[in-house]
């Protein structure tokens, strides 16, 4: 082999020799390809975050809920006794005043009784009065006498019996208020329980509606509420009068019942209602977005802005609404809650604040 060819092969063996060394740490070892990228300096670590600085804010808890509107009064107006219609005193969707006499039944049997009742009455009357004066005379004994003013006190029973009777012939309303369709006709017979018509009072009319047990305590009568129907843009105001003194342990429910003023006539008996009942208002609360608050093992809590890092603070919290939760415990006034990337956060993490929704006391 010539001097030449000699020196090129030594040459390329050492390259080889070279490569083979270097090789190895050149490439990333198994452990180091699964690692990942290496960790970036700390200050290339800043988190940047939303944050709330907290300042006192009316805070108000409203509850929404469904209920029905109810006429204030509402009765079926049915006859106590049969017969046969002799009259109807009213209109369909008139108005009537308690006590108006509304239907007439034909009475004639009842009178004719009534008749012979009296001078039934009249003759006992006649006879009690001489068996008193023979009695005073000492003609007849006290058991004669007794038995004539037992007669009379039958036939007064029966009096008042058939009186009763021939009132019931008379239907009169029992309230003021509106009549609806009537189900009979002049001629008809009725039977008791028979129905007449429907008569309401919706000058006034009542809300029914249900709210969860854990609200049990948080209500009571005089609280105002706000309610909305179908087919009316305008809402309505009520209240809270009356609250069932159980939660249904089906439903797990409180039922509750307002009143609201109905002079207008707009409200509707049977109308679906969608209401809304505050039940609790702060006029300096503290409160933060619930995002903010991380539930964990025995309460809650939430990071805060200090001298530049995330720190968690335990806290306690109050009424909520549809986006805050108000701090009870835990926080002051100027503390900034960090309200974005929670899930990011830990002890100590360094953050930048990003943007502050700063809310209006």
């Amino acid at each position: 082999m010539a001097p030449k060819t000699r020196r090129n092969v030594a040459v390329i063996l050492f390259l080889i020799v070279v490569v083979a060394l270097a090789l190895p740490k050149l490439m990333p070892s198994k452990e180091e390809a699964t690692a990942g990228p290496a960790p970036l300096p700390s200050a290339a670590r800043v988190l940047h975050v939303d944050v709330d600085v907290l300042e006192p804010q009316r805070l108000v808890e409203e509850l929404a809920t469904t209920g029905t509107i109810l006429a204030n009064e509402r009765v079926e107006l049915v006859s106590e006794v049969a017969g046969k219609i002799t009259r109807i005193h009213f209109d369909e969707g008139s108005k009537v005043r308690r006590g108006e006499l509304l239907v007439e039944l034909d009475d004639s049997n009842l009178q004719a009784e009534a008749e012979r009742i009296r001078f039934r009455l009249e003759l006992a009357e006649r006879r009690e009065m001489r068996q008193r004066e023979l009695l005073d005379q000492g003609v007849i004994s006290t058991d004669d006498h007794d038995l004539a003013l037992n007669q009379l006190n039958v036939l007064r029973s029966e009096e008042r019996l058939i009186k009763s009777q021939l009132d019931k012939t008379r239907l009169h309303a029992p309230f003021s208020g509106v009549i609806g369709l009537r189900y009979v006709s002049r001629g008809s017979y009725l039977s008791p329980q028979t129905r007449i018509a429907l008569l309401q009072q919706i000058d006034t009319v009542k809300i029914d509606f249900s709210v969860p047990e854990k609200y049990v305590g948080r209500l009571q009568p005089g609280d105002s509420i706000e309610f909305s129907v179908k087919g009316s843009e305008q809402p309505f105001v009520g209240t809270v009068y009356a609250i069932e003194p159980n939660v249904d342990p089906e439903t797990r429910s409180l039922l509750l019942r307002a009143r609201s003023d109905n002079s207008d006539g707009r409200l509707v008996p049977g109308a679906f209602a969608d209401v809304r009942l505050l039940v609790a208002e702060i006029n300096d609360a503290l409160a933060v977005p619930s995002i903010a608050v991380i539930p964990e093992l025995g309460g809650r809590k939430v990071f805060v802005l200090e001298d530049g890092k995330a720190q968690p603070r335990a806290v306690e919290t109050g009424i909520r609404t549809a986006d805050r939760v108000q701090v009870t415990k835990g926080l002051q006034a100027g503390e900034t809650v960090i309200v974005s990337a929670i899930q990011q956060l830990s002890a100590g993490l360094a953050v930048e604040a990003r943007s502050s929704n700063r809310l209006e006391p």
